[in-house]
């Protein structure tokens, strides 16, 4: 018989290498004792979680080797070694069995290939995703109690270095932090005209290049570590089992010290650069972040250095505000210039383009699209009323298949409280399965409560919904939204070309600008269709 063996440790600390190396010498000599065994490989993952098999490399070369039949059974110390996410131990396991290859857990007396493995399995793995979890809350719990008594828990920023859990002032990186204050709240200059003027005076970053962003200028002036204080715990992992950390937007309580550490910037003006930060930001952009909210965002790119364009608010004579776009390297950078040390910087795309204009030729371009709205309307109708069925059939389906699960964990229920009087588990097995699935039960009749008070009628009828697709596909009540969706992009070239090109369609429209006095949107002479100026006044772009 051809034999793998396999063996995982969490960490890769001195005493827990000592246990790896154990650990496959162990196997080694188990499987050479057995004498109709045949030492295949011995795989091993050293200082990997067992809650994931994601960036388990040995443990997913193994699952291979065993698709490609490479070995008939596979050796390991105990469940929690294999995995510790119950689903993961299942999974695996039914996988590998339906292969013919079984897995042997030494500790645990076990092999899947047995007919009850795998109700004990289920059972032995919950207890190990149970430990997990446990362990999980116990490292957060001391992290936590670590971060009040002043402990960081972080990376070195600029200006300050972290070591054995202490910040202490990093004199180099400390200047350029007070010249980023200074030209911020005394000089009144932008994040972006800062990063601009760093990146020119050969300034380095935290990484050592001269990369300088309004972003990071930014995050410089938000940090409250600056003026002495700590705040902790801005990320957090909701998942034991994925690991994967979020932005704490209040979902966990913070770990706020104040006067912590040597502070750089004074508190009075750390707390002036806030209030600047607020005042300057009108849009709501440092809280909400840009995204997507206009139809054209991340949609015109420069021809001449690949950058996306980026929105900018003007204000009129009058007062009143309108949005522009312009290359997003030549509002960082400026115009293409070469400075004295032969390095070149910004772009030679300059233009900017009013968010009204831009939407006008998508506009006009969608309008000369020659469509069937007749059938345009009716297949969309149809669709829709599709849609509308298929939600309801699988909310009928979904609560089939909860009915099903709920059936399931009650037998499940009731084979546990029999295996416990045939004493092949013990009681606290009994107490934690049945606690378990009682969660489990739980849960699904929440889900079951929740699909049957949805269970309502469209509130459309089909005429109200074929009359409202009407008036979109005719234009006359689609928002911006709509069209900004069937927009692909919009090339912009130094030239002043623009170029406009939709979703799935291999036809672009060309349109060109030119400044007579007041810039003008014409089209472009070169293109083979008549379009028409779609602005009924001179304003359009500048």
């Amino acid at each position: 018989m051809k034999v793998a063996a396999y063996c995982r440790v969490s960490t890769d600390q001195e005493d827990q290498a000592n246990s790896f190396e154990s650990q496959r010498r162990y196997f080694r000599e188990y499987i050479e004792r057995q004498p109709d065994w045949e030492l295949v490989e011995i795989y091993a993952d050293e200082g990997i979680t067992g809650t994931s098999t994601e960036k388990r490399t040995a443990f997913n070369r193994m699952l291979r080797d065993a698709r490609l039949h490479r070995f008939d059974l596979i050796v390991t110390k105990e469940i929690s070694r294999f995995a510790r996410n119950t689903l993961d131990s299942i999974r695996y396991t039914r996988e590998l069995k339906k292969m013919g290859i079984g897995v042997l857990f030494l500790n645990d007396g076990m092999n899947t290939l047995q007919e009850s493995s795998e109700f004990i399995l289920t059972i032995k793995a919950s207890q190990a995703q149970e430990e997990s979890r446990a362990t999980s809350s116990r490292v957060k719990w001391g992290q936590t109690r670590r971060m009040e008594q002043g402990v960081v828990f972080g990376r070195s920023l600029l200006g300050y270095d972290v070591k054995d859990g202490k910040l202490t002032v990093n004199p180099a990186g400390a200047e350029i932090v007070r010249l980023i204050y200074h030209k911020y709240v005394q000089e009144r200059k932008g994040t972006t005209t800062i990063a601009r003027e760093l990146r020119e005076a050969g300034f380095k970053t935290l990484r050592g290049g001269t990369d300088w962003r309004a972003t990071v200028i930014l995050k410089i002036l938000c940090n409250e570590k600056y003026c002495g204080d700590l705040k902790q715990k801005k990320t957090y992992t909701p998942d034991y089992l994925t690991h994967q950390k979020k932005y704490n937007h209040g979902e966990e309580p913070f770990v706020y010290l104040r006067d912590h550490h040597e502070p750089i910037i004074d508190r009075a003006l750390w707390e002036e650069a806030q209030r600047e930060i607020r005042r300057r930001d009108r849009d709501g952009k440092l809280a909400s972040g840009h995204g997507n909210r206009y139809p054209l965002s991340g949609k015109i790119k420069c021809a001449a250095c690949g950058k996306s364009f980026v929105s900018r608010r003007r204000k009129r004579r009058d007062g009143t505000v309108y949005r522009t776009w312009r290359c997003g390297t030549a509002v960082a950078q400026g115009k293409r210039r070469v400075n004295a040390a032969g390095i070149e910087s910004g772009c030679e795309v300059g233009y900017q383009l009013r968010d009204e204009a831009g939407m006008a030729m998508l506009r006009q371009a969608v309008g000369m699209l020659r469509m069937d709205n007749v059938a345009i309307v009716s297949n969309l109708t149809g669709l829709v009323l599709s849609a509308l069925q298929a939600s309801e059939d699988n909310r009928q389906n979904c609560l089939d298949t909860w009915d099903k699960k709920l059936t399931a964990l009650r037998e499940k229920k009731k084979r546990v409280l029999d295996a416990y009087f045939e004493k092949e588990i013990t009681s606290q097995d009994m107490h934690l399965m049945n606690e378990e699935y009682d969660r489990e039960i739980d849960r699904l009749s929440e889900q079951i409560k929740l699909a049957e008070g949805e269970s309502q009628p469209s509130p459309w009828s089909e005429g109200e919904i074929r009359a409202k697709i009407c008036g979109i596909v005719s234009g006359r009540e689609a928002p911006d939204a709509f069209y900004g969706n069937l927009l692909d992009h919009i090339t912009a070239y130094p030239d002043r070309k623009l170029e406009l090109c939709l979703k799935q369609l291999p036809q672009s429209w060309l349109f060109r600008l030119e400044r007579q006095g007041e810039i003008m949107l014409r089209n472009d002479p070169s293109v083979p269709m008549s379009v028409s100026n779609p602005f009924s006044s001179s304003k359009g772009i500048e």
